[in-house]
């Protein structure tokens, strides 16, 4: 079975909710990211094998396959297809390892993987809400009702059920979502970010262009005390709009290739895609699957967790990942250290991509070899994977 490199990941800075990059297509972010790899890496337009990309809400401006029509918007070549996966939160994750399963098995040898999600402009849960309006339907047909009766799955529901089950406090969630605050806050002053973010062209309300290349979410004068004095979500429960991720908009990329390919077209080799996993877990709690992901991918590696660099888990909420470390034994000093969800925001389709584009580009600076991106999804799924930094093909 051949290897899968990544020989680029970009992404662009993300945008608050109705914020800087609200006015910007979700095709066309996703266009800007893809254009910018083959610049990086200088691939031929037409030897892209295919796109994936992934998109929680598809419909309106992300419906009839996006991930076609951001190929069709980019550079890339008339023939270059383009396809849509949906895996709730780690949709853009899971493209990236279908893109590295069809290079692994070797049916393909250069693939573009990423996601993007407009949140702005299609709101989380749109599409469940215009099947209820028009008569469409809900998700829960009958057959589910009977082995989950009377449970409407929520990941609200499910944070808390997490942070009780792992005994998570309101003191640990808001001293964690600070510290997301502060990491990122510092990586942005140290230009930390600088080179994985591709520079948006923006147009403001009053009509003057500007750049947008710092992620908008990330307070800077952050304090426990303004942590502290946030309402919980839920009465009587631990997680408040301030340890839970920010609505975003925004979108990534990954280029993935094999050896030939790598060889052929002199592309730039930063990791090899070392082991992937996807696993089911309980719908109710829904948020727990990063744990037994990371213990399946870890096991297909033959590593340990210690022998982890580097964790980018996604802070869909503060609990995730704090559950995540607690089961798993994980060092916290090795987790999301430059900021998560909670500062730096959750744009859904892109952010697998987008954390992998993270962790790639810290791995390089600190000279690092493993890191592991996990992500829990709605519907009780997640998916993990791990990747070994590299400079050039092994010998």
């Amino acid at each position: 079975m051949a290897d899968a490199y990544i020989v680029g990941a970009v992404r662009t800075a993300t945008g608050r909710k109705k914020g800087r990059l609200s006015q910007i297509h979700p095709v066309d972010m996703g266009a800007i990211v893809i254009d910018e790899l083959l610049d990086r890496t200088g691939m031929p337009t037409d030897a892209v094998d295919d796109v994936i990309f992934g998109v929680v809400s598809q419909i309106g401006s992300q419906a009839g396959n996006l991930g076609r029509n951001v190929a069709l918007s980019s550079k890339l070549d008339l023939a270059v297809p383009g396809t849509t996966v949906d895996r709730q939160c780690g949709s853009s994750l899971q493209a990236i390892q279908f893109g590295a399963q069809a290079v692994m098995s070797g049916t393909q040898d250069v693939v573009i993987c990423g996601g993007v999600e407009a949140m702005s402009t299609v709101e989380i849960g749109s599409n469940i809400r215009d099947g209820l309006a028009h008569g469409r339907g809900k998700p829960k047909g009958e057959r589910l009702e009977i082995q989950y009766p009377g449970i409407q799955f929520s990941q609200f529901d499910g944070a808390e059920l997490l942070a009780e089950k792992y005994e998570i406090s309101r003191t640990d969630l808001d001293a964690f979502g600070l510290r997301s605050h502060q990491r990122a806050a510092a990586a942005t002053e140290q230009g930390y970010f600088k080179q994985e973010i591709v520079p948006l062209n923006i147009k403001l309300e009053d009509g003057s262009l500007d750049v947008h290349d710092v992620d908008e979410g990330i307070r800077a004068d952050a304090s426990i005390e303004a942590m502290e004095s946030l309402n919980t979500l839920r009465e009587g429960g631990v997680i408040t709009a301030g340890t839970a991720s920010q609505i975003s908009d925004g979108a990534a990329a990954i280029m993935v290739a094999n050896a030939a390919a790598v060889r052929k077209f002199n592309l730039p080799v930063r990791a090899k895609i070392h082991s992937l996993a996807v696993v089911g877990s309980d719908p109710v709690i829904m948020l727990e699957g990063p744990i037994p992901a990371t213990q399946k991918v870890l096991e297909k590696a033959g590593l340990t967790i210690d022998d982890i660099d580097l964790y980018e888990v996604n802070e869909a909420f503060g609990s995730v990942p704090l559950a995540w470390a607690k089961a798993v034994d994980a060092d916290l000093d090795k987790l999301n250290v430059n900021g998560g969800a909670q500062a730096l925001g959750h744009p859904l389709g892109g952010t697998g991509a987008k954390l992998m584009t993270t962790l790639i580009h810290e791995l390089e600076r600190r000279e690092a070899q493993y890191g592991l991106v996990a992500i829990c999804e709605g519907g009780g799924t997640a998916n993990a994977m791990i990747i070994e930094r590299m400079d050039s093909l092994p010998d």
